[in-house]
C-alpha cells in the first residue's frame, strides 16, 4: 500500500462545515505547493474588506494605471501583510512558481507593475497572508473531519465571485453543499 502523502498542489482545498477553525469557515484555498516539506496555498474565498486592488498598489506606490479596483483576497493568516497574486500562466515574472499546469503564484512587484501597465496575466486575484502548513500537518488534518480537495478549476478561482467559490466547487465535485453535516461522526 502506497503511504506517500496525497500531493495537492493545484488542487482546491474545500473547508468542510464545522471543521472547528473560524478563520477557515467555509475556506477555498487553492493549494500551491504540497510535498514533504509541508504546503502552503492562497485563500480564494474570502475578501478583506475595506481595501481595494488600487489602494495596495497606492500603498506600494505603484500608480493603479489600468488596473481594475478588484477585492483583495484573504489569503490566509501566516503573514497577513505579506501580498501575493494567483493568476493564469499567460505572464510570468522575476519569481512565478508554475503550479502544475493550473495557475501561477507571484509575490513580487512585478506582477503588480504589469498588471497596473495592462501587460500582466490575463487573470489574477491579489491576496494578503497564505495558508500554511508544516511537514504532515496538512496530511493529517485530511484525515479528520476538515478539508475536502477537488480539482482545480479556472472557472472557480477566476470567473465565479468570491462568494460563491466555496459552494460552486462542491458542487462541480457532485456535492450538494446544503446537505454537509457541520459535525463528523463518531465510531
Amino acid at each position: 500500500m502506497d503511504s506517500s502523502p496525497p500531493f495537492l498542489a493545484g488542487q482546491i482545498l474545500l473547508a468542510l462545515p464545522g471543521m472547528g477553525d473560524p478563520r477557515f469557515e467555509r475556506a477555498v484555498i487553492a493549494m500551491c505547493a504540497h510535498d514533504e516539506e509541508g504546503a502552503l496555498g492562497i485563500g480564494v474565498g474570502a475578501t478583506i474588506e475595506n481595501i481595494g486592488f488600487h489602494a495596495l498598489l497606492e500603498q506600494l506606490e505603484i500608480e493603479p494605471g489600468e488596473a481594475p479596483d478588484a477585492p483583495v483576497h484573504f489569503g490566509g493568516p501566516v503573514e497577513p501583510q505579506r501580498g501575493f497574486v494567483l493568476h493564469s500562466l499567460d505572464w510570468g515574472g522575476q519569481e512565478s512558481v508554475q503550479v502544475g499546469d493550473k495557475w501561477a503564484l507571484t509575490g513580487t512587484l512585478d506582477v503588480l507593475k504589469a498588471i497596473a501597465a495592462g501587460k500582466g496575466p490575463s487573470h489574477w486575484i491579489s491576496a494578503l497572508g497564505y495558508a500554511g502548513w508544516a511537514p504532515g500537518q496538512l496530511d493529517e488534518e485530511m484525515t479528520r473531519h476538515g478539508w475536502f480537495a477537488v480539482e482545480g478549476d479556472d472557472a472557480i478561482l477566476f470567473a465565479t465571485d468570491t462568494h460563491d467559490r466555496w459552494p460552486s466547487a462542491y458542487r462541480k465535485a457532485g456535492i450538494d453543499p446544503a446537505l454537509l453535516a457541520h459535525d463528523a461522526g463518531h465510531a
